[in-house]
């Protein structure tokens, strides 16, 4: 269902994007609009890469079917990352000006994300990412091309938080818990890290960190860990997902 809902969400972040981007007149003489699409269908995190990838062309096909976005068609051109920072930049920096331009890039991974959020401002592509992605971009102020859509792991770390006080019957119950992160020793695992540790400084709980090695197969120790401390809660909220 996440996966479902987060494809949807790119998806309608780009005609919603694209139609906002572009006015009336532009689209009177553009004949289409151009969508790189990075992929992963390669690689340790194939198995959630590949059905996000034929989903999200599934959806701008679907768009070309039903007119396009205000009349104008839409082209796409799928690049392999196999989730590889280094091999998302290469793709960017093919696509972004090709077909007349590149209308905005979906990196599809937090890696990739910070890697090209230097690059946007000066390109003035906008970077959209939906549910994943750098936290802070929330600030339009300061990530002026940044698009973070449907949440960032800041908020979803957040609503965690917020779940557990409500449990123990508020957030001053929190002081002296021990609640334990396990994460996924990324770029997106370690995004949850600062909110996390704003909260224990807020409240008072004690944060356990237990990073898990990509991409996250073997993690025996790390829960052999988690059995020796015996925290009150257990947050693990990136271990089985990648983005």
């Amino acid at each position: 269902m996440k996966l479902r809902s987060t494809v949807l969400a790119a998806a309608t972040a780009a005609a919603a994007l694209s139609s906002a981007l572009v006015g009336p007149a532009a689209y009177a003489q553009a004949k289409e609009q151009f969508f790189p699409v990075l992929v992963y269908r390669t690689g340790a995190y194939a198995p959630n890469g590949v059905p996000w990838a034929n989903g999200f062309v599934d959806y701008l096909k679907l768009t070309n079917a039903r007119g396009g976005i205000n009349g104008v068609k839409v082209s796409w051109e799928e690049c392999e990352t196999g989730y590889a920072t280094d091999r998302g930049v290469e793709c960017y920096e093919r696509l972004k000006g090709k077909n007349g331009g590149a209308t905005m890039f979906h990196p599809l991974s937090t890696g990739i994300t910070f890697a090209l959020t230097e690059k946007a401002p000066v390109d003035k592509i906008p970077l959209v990412t939906a549910g994943y992605g750098r936290s802070e971009s929330q600030d339009g102020g300061v990530f002026k091309w940044n698009f973070p859509l449907a949440g960032t792991y800041w908020v979803a770390a957040d609503v965690l938080i917020q779940h557990i006080a409500k449990q123990e019957g508020g957030f001053d119950k929190l002081k002296g818990k021990k609640i334990a992160l396990v994460y996924h020793d990324s770029p997106f695992g370690k995004e949850p890290i600062p909110l996390l540790q704003e909260r224990a400084a807020m409240h008072g709980y004690q944060l356990s960190l237990l990073p898990v090695a990509p991409p996250g197969v073997e993690q025996k120790a790390t829960w052999l860990q988690i059995r020796q401390q015996r925290p009150d809660y257990v947050v693990a909220p990136e271990i089985f997902i990648t983005a």
